[in-house]
């Protein structure tokens, strides 16, 4: 099971939300390509990268600190947050992004997100946000009627590299991923799944990697590494073992 990193970028900062509230953003660090090279001394083998400001605005904001990423880190990044064309798609997997996730387009354009399957296999990856069940988009702004299964279902035959799926209410706050709608969700569907929100310690890896079998590909974890409650050691050695 892959353990990816998260570095959130708002206003050129890597911070944390807390349930998704822009307004409730912790900043851990004012450089996030110094934060990305820290991940990779410390044994992470992907990086995920979120353009906060882009998911709100709907097209890339914080652009300069996504390629100073690139500069200087040699993992793969899969990158989310404003991206809403095929040009940008195209664009930044021609600079380096390993991966995109789609989030908002997979909601409000799905002809996109089977343009981008199709011209980029096994490089689209759509982000599922849930708040009470139900899809939310635009930066977790707005929520839809759709719910994460219903969406997930809607694109099975799309090409779907993977599926990032967050618990928007647990996001940020370190009170544990939600295994059990996880666990449902993979159950649901064949595209492989990557757990989001509210990892808080080992125990919350060791829960996730027990239900991997149903089609879980890794879990992302923020706040818990940058606040000392996750070993990334600890944590690296519980995913591979």
């Amino acid at each position: 099971m892959i353990l990816f990193p998260a570095i959130d970028l708002k206003d050129g900062n890597c911070v944390r939300l807390f349930r998704g509230d822009m307004q409730q953003a912790t900043v851990f660090h004012d450089n996030p390509a110094e934060q990305a090279r820290i991940f990779q001394d410390q044994g992470f083998a992907w990086i995920h990268v979120v353009d906060l400001n882009g998911a709100v605005a709907g097209h890339q904001v914080n652009e300069v600190a996504i390629s100073k990423i690139l500069d200087v880190v040699d993992l793969p990044i899969q990158l989310g947050g404003g991206i809403r064309s095929l040009s940008a798609i195209e664009g930044w997997l021609t600079r380096g992004i390993t991966r995109v996730v789609l989030g908002t387009a997979a909601v409000n354009n799905q002809k996109l997100v089977r343009e981008a399957c199709l011209e980029f296999p096994g490089q689209v990856a759509v982000g599922i946000d849930a708040r009470n069940g139900n899809v939310a988009t635009e930066g977790w702004i707005n929520e839809s009627s759709l719910t994460a299964v219903e969406l997930a279902k809607s694109l099975e035959d799309a090409g779907v590299a993977v599926i990032i799926y967050t618990d928007i209410e647990r996001d940020g706050a370190l009170v544990g991923l939600n295994v059990e709608e996880t666990e449902h969700l993979a159950h649901a569907i064949d595209i492989p799944i990557i757990a989001s929100g509210g990892v808080s310690s080992l125990e919350d890896i060791r829960a996730i990697k027990a239900v991997a079998n149903s089609g879980i590909l890794g879990v992302i974890s923020g706040r818990a590494i940058y606040e000392g409650t996750l070993d990334p050691a600890s944590a690296l050695a519980l995913c591979s073992g």
